[in-house]
């Protein structure tokens, strides 16, 4: 929960805090503060004569972001591969944003615990929001195995901009296609934190598609097309 501090310099009494385990009463961290961070203030957005509509209609069609979350291994980045070929042969703009890829390069500082997987999320869902403000139809294919997280994400779009896309692919099968080995190594240890294994995955209750992942990939993105169209 947010804590109110001063400066340590200004306060020492409420400038500084203790960190003690609940379950020992041990003293295990100390720390104080030294300045506020002021880098979301004094920040005003400039409005740019093209805009989000002028970018629509020139493209012709409405940006959407699509977010697919499912196991590793469930097939999102398949079935978004494939709709994308459908999208593109009709002249739709579009761009995926890939778990795998975005952790390659923005995301690469992040790890998998739920801190990181929820930093994750948000870092990703506002490049979509860039990208749809460019007029783009964006895919995630992210795990993304909480809901929490995907709610945080949905929250910063408007009206049916946003769309969630659960591929629901039983674990033990998403275990036998092991695409990246990610659950051998989970099961040697190696992975502590793998979803459906290490750690748990909460399946969306009210998505707007349900895609089964051991469906032909085909059909799967025909009906994710749909969708957006």
């Amino acid at each position: 929960s947010p804590l109110p501090l001063d400066e340590y310099d200004m306060c020492r009494d409420t400038g500084g805090f203790l960190l003690v385990d609940r379950v020992t009463s041990d003293t295990v961290a100390a720390g104080l503060t030294r300045h506020a961070m002021r880098r979301a203030f004094n920040v005003t957005p400039h409005d740019y004569a093209v805009d989000r509509d002028a970018r629509q209609r020139l493209k012709g069609h409405e940006p959407k972001v699509v977010w697919m979350t499912g196991l590793s291994g469930s097939g999102k980045s398949t079935i978004a591969d494939a709709t994308v070929a459908i999208l593109h042969a009709q002249g739709v703009h579009t761009y995926v944003l890939d778990g795998d890829n975005v952790r390659g390069g923005l995301n690469r500082d992040l790890g998998f615990t739920p801190e990181d997987r929820a930093e994750n999320v948000r870092r990703v869902a506002e490049v979509a929001k860039l990208m749809a403000d460019a007029g783009l139809v964006v895919i995630v294919a992210l795990v993304s195995p909480y809901r929490s997280d995907r709610r945080s994400a949905a929250e910063i779009f408007e009206g049916d901009e946003y769309l969630e896309v659960f591929v629901d692919t039983p674990l033990a099968v998403a275990q036998e296609r092991d695409p990246k080995g990610l659950y051998r190594k989970a099961a040697e240890g190696k992975i502590p934190n793998m979803t459906g294994v290490g750690q748990e995955y909460e399946a969306p209750q009210n998505p707007d598609l349900r895609l089964d992942g051991t469906d032909d990939v085909s059909d799967s993105a025909t009906k994710l097309a749909r969708l957006v169209l």
